[in-house]
């Protein structure tokens, strides 16, 4: 789409900190359109070996474009992100990082896969030949500058939004972030090309692109977290045949979690003679995690939904 303004890519920074200068000023209602770096920062192309991804600078880690000052933002104010538009790049990224992920003590190797997909059709993207995922790109950061002095990793969200990976945050998706600073300072990247809710192994598939948003303003909205609105349905690319679901049951959450997943990837090697590690990387692009009850005390139980669709 034809947007106001082009941010590019070199314009981007690593953590958040609201000593940073904006790049931009745009006046409420005005469109950006806004290049992305993968989640590497770069380090990570097409042709990548599993060599070279753990040569990589991990440090550079989730870099963001801008940041971007909203005219007449002022704390206890929301700045309102509708994403227009999306470009994606035609490859991605997934991978099992030692250290990272809901089961990070099971999976202890790292493993790489790279994905080649059509950029204009987006026709489901292949996985080995064991599977093909639907793609739905999509900006897992999304953030504002938090009114708490220095440098703050971009790594975990917060309340003013950051690495939220939520799924729906895709075209026609408004997301209302909480403004602590002056000008709100927004930035954006980690652009995905499909993920599952949880992201359980830490990676979706990583892939940069262009982003095209349209920034809006909501005075005194006083939220205390970040909220969002989608245009229409966000799980039907999905349904058509079914799916596969897997439980876990007890007192922790997180415990739960692990269990369901831990259950969807012995299904999955069971029934496909895929690698473990291959499993849980699928299950981190296409499957979702779910809380189906958290009232009946002591146990509760979270759902992992894995789409049977994408099995070939």
């Amino acid at each position: 789409m034809l947007c106001n303004h082009t941010i590019h890519k070199h314009h981007h920074h690593f953590g958040w900190d609201n000593a940073i200068e904006p790049i931009l000023t745009v006046t409420p209602g005005e469109t950006v359109e806004i290049e992305t770096i993968d989640a590497s920062a770069g380090q990570v192309g097409p042709d990548t070996t599993l060599e070279q991804f753990l040569a990589r600078d991990s440090s550079r880690v989730n870099p963001v474009t801008g940041p971007i000052f909203v005219e007449g933002a002022e704390p206890g104010d929301a700045v309102a992100v509708t994403f227009k538009d999306f470009q994606p790049s035609g490859w991605g990224w997934t991978a099992n990082i030692p250290g990272f992920g809901l089961l990070a003590d099971q999976f202890t190797e790292p493993a790489l896969h790279i994905w080649k997909y059509d950029a204009r059709t987006l026709a489901p993207a292949l996985f080995g030949a064991s599977a093909a995922v639907p793609l739905r790109p999509f900006c897992g950061t999304v953030g504002l500058a938090p009114a708490a002095p220095g440098l703050h990793s971009v790594i975990p969200p917060s309340r003013v939004g950051g690495n939220l990976d939520i799924r729906d945050n895709a075209v026609g998706t408004t997301l209302y972030l909480p403004v602590e600073v002056a000008g709100g300072l927004l930035s954006l990247g980690d652009t995905h090309a499909a993920q599952g809710d949880g992201e359980v192994c830490g990676t979706a598939i990583e892939s940069p692109m262009v982003v095209a948003v349209e920034i809006g303003l909501i005075k005194q909205a006083g939220l205390a977290f970040p909220r969002f609105e989608t245009n229409g349905p966000v799980s039907r690319h999905l349904d058509e045949a079914g799916y596969r679901a897997t439980t876990g049951v007890g007192p922790d959450l997180m415990q739960a979690a692990r269990d369901a997943v831990s259950g969807m990837i012995d299904w999955l090697c069971a029934s496909t003679n895929m690698a473990a590690v291959d499993a849980y990387m699928l299950c981190s692009v296409c499957a979702d995690l779910r809380i189906s009850e958290i009232v009946d005390a002591p146990n509760w139980t979270v759902s992992l939904y894995f789409p049977k669709m994408v099995l070939r």
